[in-house]
């Protein structure tokens, strides 16, 4: 089994490492607009070659997990690449604007649209890590535009990664990833450059950061290059969550200004139930980004 891999950091690495040691007899190919990335890639294990666009046509599977602007542009090139027997998916946090890209493409059967729901804040080869996407959740959009025996090998594939699979439409996979994921990385960033802009002696800060701080801080040390075309892909949907959020925050601030501690304890108490729908989920799940 030849397995190209397109993008070898975080999230396409750990892909590919779990792949290799499933399957043992399968190649993998790197591409990578870096070719520090895949140096280090071979270094590390990660991949056995350094590839191109040209060998793409004896690809079995190819995993393509760059950010989503790249993957509006790349997407058609991988799909006049491959052969017919060979399925292509992405790892997109978002999905509307990569399905409206390819709705045409004469390969578009050889396409999946996916979105493994994991990740750290961490990025590049060596932070790829085995089992990353056990008992995570794999959002598929559009399965029914995929050749048939082309989904089978990516599910059986998925299935072996030990990841949950669900199915959803492409709009509502971008509106309610806002929520979950996107409003929570920007509500890490900006909480950052609080700080930051408050307490300019950094030594400060990390002397008096506690555990509460730094889980809640840790996405401001995402990738910018992944993130900003997120939010300009889905740029509608993170507007709505933002307005809903910053309408919650304005009154806490009213409530705080008029010294209503009941309406402030109510709040809270209440967004503890919280707990009832994380509780169901497992712990792994609860980290993800």
């Amino acid at each position: 089994m030849n397995v190209f891999v397109i993008g070898v950091g975080l999230i396409g690495g750990s892909m590919v490492k779990d792949i290799k040691r499933l399957k043992p007899e399968a190649t993998i190919y790197g591409i990578d607009a870096s070719s520090a990335n895949l140096d280090e890639a071979i270094v590390l294990g990660i991949i056995d070659e350094k590839s191109s666009y040209e060998q793409l046509s004896i690809a079995n599977i190819v995993i393509v997990s760059i950010p989503v602007d790249a993957m509006i542009a790349e997407l058609p090139k991988i799909l006049d690449a491959v052969n017919d027997d060979c399925v292509v998916f992405d790892a997109g946090s978002t999905k509307g604007e990569i399905c409206k890209a390819l709705e045409n493409h004469a390969k578009r059967r050889n396409f999946l649209a996916c979105h493994p729901i994991s990740g750290t804040e961490f990025s590049g080869p060596s932070a790829a890590v085995y089992g990353l996407y056990d008992g995570k959740t794999n959002i598929i959009c559009e399965v029914e535009k995929t050749a048939f025996k082309l989904q089978e090998r990516a599910l059986e594939l998925f299935r072996e990664l030990g990841m949950r699979i669900r199915y959803m439409n492409p709009e509502a996979h971008d509106k309610h990833i806002a929520y979950v994921s996107h409003l929570s990385h920007i509500s890490s960033f900006m909480l950052g450059k609080t700080v930051i802009e408050k307490e300019k002696n950094e030594r400060d800060i990390f002397d008096m950061a506690g555990s509460g701080f730094e889980s809640t801080v840790r996405l401001a040390k995402s990738s910018p290059a992944m993130w900003t075309p997120i939010f300009e892909q889905n740029k509608d949907n993170v507007v709505e969550t933002l307005d809903g959020y910053i309408k919650n925050l304005t009154e806490f601030k009213k409530m705080l200004e008029n010294n209503d501690y009941d309406g402030i304890y109510n709040e809270m108490n209440n967004t503890n139930k919280i707990k009832e729908i994380l509780n169901g989920i497992p712990q792994n799940k609860q980290k993800e980004n």
